[in-house]
């Protein structure tokens, strides 16, 4: 892990060396190329946010977890009740005057007895236990924050014995809050750091109440207690840990945030995927970004379309902060009245399909909801979504450029109807805004969605089409498809959704491969991102993955890797003639389709910076003449090498590929051997 951090972190200040100097007219022979074509694709998989990216470490702190969720789930899941020192008690989850409409379970404490039975001397208190997501991982001397929202009611409902009945002598309601690490049936918990609150009597409104845990030693599986010491009723909802610690102070856990900031995106999309348009219960669950950017304790939990719940901790707010932090494009997706055609098991149905679509009467709903957007992100602080915006703590606009509609729905003449009306009424009120489109799914010419995706795109001139694939890994070492689409077209590609169906250092090549053709299309293609982008250890639903990861680390795959030479390597112009390859008919510049090896030649006008990529995905090496002569070239250059056995992979056992770099002398003209199963790119400053 080590190596590869350093990896990162010594070409990001190669790069960053060359961001002072005056940007330079490109030498003849390039090609003009996209400059954002490698980006990441967030959605909600795999608990990729709760769990994930999202740093907070308690699971179900709002008791919104439902069996609509998943079978078996409710407001009690991941809590346990506790009663130590044999104290008495009972939990009831309640829905009546919440703390917001939008958040409306919580739950109810009724504590009879709280203190210790006869000599009993030890842990005390009746309340409840949350082991987070498989244990709560803390460090020695760090600090969380701690809160939750607490209320006495004033008039509990339902039976209350006498002993639950304030003691007249300790009139206030005492609350424990301990982060322990388990010890054995029977055994006292180890105490990390814990805190204790007095709730006043008449406390009948709602109440935050916070503190600052800093445990004394480092945990992976500690818990965390929430327990009353004084009998009465109490009313507990939004419980949170959260490590002070996080990257840029966002609320995003740092080790996962800053591996995508070694990639060196140029955009980000979200929030998928399937997740946009809802998990098939109906338009109810269709993600609307409204109620992702309030307060914590007012953001509206969804069913996430891959069985499990999203508490919207993660919401459009921490999505454009974070691309604000890593100086990427947002590209938020909505929905646009359509469901996938997934619904219910619609995709077994093929070529049926089980898509729903809203009235044309309620569009306008829709319509508004990107209008709105566009404000909250773009407009100043005295416009209504613009001072949400502020209020929520981000006065200057976020400057949103891309906006994304539908996600791979089926290119229905229903979607049709709907996407164009969205279309029309958003570039009629901001021209500004760059639309992307979709392909719908399995985007293939011999897909009719991908043929009528097409033909919408040209008919309204849409400036951009989401084109999606997952294929086993001879696809990409062989298909070149954007060699033979037509440089006329006014629409371009973003390809928003592809990975070979394998995580071996051969599938990577495969990518890699691929995407230096990409490169050499960067007229025609603008942006791709790999996906799904995270995927949980203990709960993954979709393999492969880019990064994996657990509680205590990311493990980065061998596409990861692949990835970021390409983030590293971005650029303006492409050169098709500066390498040539021994061997070839004619000495061929660019290797035909289904030859497992090829080339790209990439500058970066503004940061001065020239990028030779090499990809060999075959068993013989190779040679390679290379001729720079028409770049002024420094003295030295950077030369990074992936390689290994082409069926080895990076697990969680162990992470035997990573990328190895060294200085190396920079030449204009030399021949460079490139080993089988390998990737090697070398960067120039000039």
């Amino acid at each position: 892990m080590k190596k590869q951090l350093l990896l990162g972190t010594a070409l990001l200040t190669f790069a960053l060396g060359m961001h002072a100097q005056k940007a330079m007219k490109a030498p003849a022979g390039g090609k003009v190329i996209s400059d954002e074509l490698i980006g990441i694709f967030f959605e909600d998989i795999s608990s990729s946010a709760d769990g994930g990216l999202f740093a907070e470490l308690l699971q179900n702190g709002s008791f919104e977890y439902s069996p609509t969720e998943r079978d078996g789930w409710g407001p009690g899941t991941s809590w346990r009740l506790i009663r130590p020192g044999h104290s008495l008690g009972r939990m009831e989850p309640r829905m009546d005057n919440p703390i917001h409409p939008n958040n409306p379970t919580y739950m109810r404490l009724y504590t009879e007895r709280a203190r210790e039975y006869h000599d009993y001397t030890g842990w005390k208190g009746f309340g409840l236990q949350n082991e987070g997501f498989g244990g709560v991982p803390v460090k020695g001397g760090a600090k969380y924050d701690f809160s939750v929202f607490l209320r006495i009611p004033a008039n509990p409902q339902g039976l209350t014995p006498t002993t639950m009945q304030p003691d007249p002598q300790t009139p206030n309601t005492q609350v424990r809050i301990a982060l322990v690490q388990p010890q054995g049936w029977g055994k006292d918990p180890k105490l990390l750091a814990d805190a204790t609150f007095d709730v006043p009597v008449g406390s009948s409104d709602w109440k935050k109440y916070t503190a600052v845990l800093s445990p004394e030693e480092d945990c992976q599986d500690a818990v965390l207690q929430l327990l009353v010491l004084t009998p009465g009723v109490l009313d507990v909802d939004m419980v949170s840990l959260m490590p002070q610690e996080t990257f840029k102070g966002h609320g995003l856990r740092t080790d996962l945030a800053q591996a995508l900031a070694d990639l060196h995106p140029k955009f980000m999309r979200f929030p998928g995927g399937c997740v946009v348009h809802g998990g098939g219960d109906g338009f109810w669950d269709t993600y609307r970004w409204k109620t992702t950017v309030g307060p914590r304790e007012q953001r509206r939990g969804l069913k996430n379309t891959w069985g499990y719940h999203q508490s919207m901790g993660l919401g459009y707010y921490e999505y454009f902060q974070f691309c604000e932090d890593l100086g990427m494009q947002p590209v938020p997706i909505l929905p646009c009245g359509v469901s996938c055609q997934g619904t219910n098991g619609g995709w077994g149905m093929w070529p049926t399909q089980a898509q729903d679509v809203v009235p044309m009467s309620e569009m306008d709903e829709w319509v508004q909801d990107a209008l709105d957007l566009i404000e909250w992100a773009n407009g100043d602080v005295n416009t209504r979504w613009g001072r949400v915006r502020a209020e929520a703590g981000h006065p200057a606009p976020f400057n949103l450029k891309y906006l994304g509609i539908g996600n791979e729905e089926k290119i229905s003449p229903e979607f049709c109807e709907r996407f164009k009306y969205m279309y029309d009424k958003i570039m009629a009120a901001h021209p500004e805004i760059v639309i992307v489109g979709t392909a719908g799914p399995g985007s293939h010419p011999d897909n009719p969605d991908y043929e009528n995706g097409w033909k919408l795109a040209e008919e309204l001139g849409m400036p951009i089409i989401d084109e999606h694939y997952y294929e086993p890994r001879d696809f990409f070492l062989t298909n070149r498809q954007y060699d033979q689409y037509p440089r006329d077209r006014k629409t371009k590609v973003y390809l928003g959704e592809y990975a070979a169906k394998d995580k071996k250092l051969i599938d990577a090549l495969a990518e890699g491969l691929y995407l230096l053709h990409v490169e050499r299309n960067g007229d025609v293609v603008c942006m791709t991102s790999y996906a799904p982008l995270f995927a949980r250890r203990d709960a993954t639903n979709w393999n492969p993955d880019l990064i994996y990861f657990d509680n205590e680390r990311p493990y980065l795959t061998c596409s990861y890797y692949v990835q970021q030479l390409f983030g590293l390597s971005s650029g303006d112009y492409f050169y098709g003639d500066c390498v040539k390859f021994e061997g070839d008919a004619a000495n061929v510049v660019q290797p035909t389709a289904g030859t497992l090896y090829g080339q790209s030649v990439v500058l970066n006008t503004k940061t001065r910076q020239l990028f030779v990529k090499i990809c060999n995905a075959g068993g013989d090496t190779k040679r390679a003449n290379i001729n720079l002569s028409r770049f002024g070239i420094k003295k030295t250059a950077v030369k990074t090498v992936l390689t290994g056995q082409p069926m080895a992979e990076n697990n969680y056992d162990e992470q035997p590929i990573a990328p190895q770099q060294e200085n190396i002398k920079a030449q204009k003209k030399f021949t460079l051997e490139v080993p089988p199963y390998s990737f090697i790119m070398l960067q120039y400053s000039l």
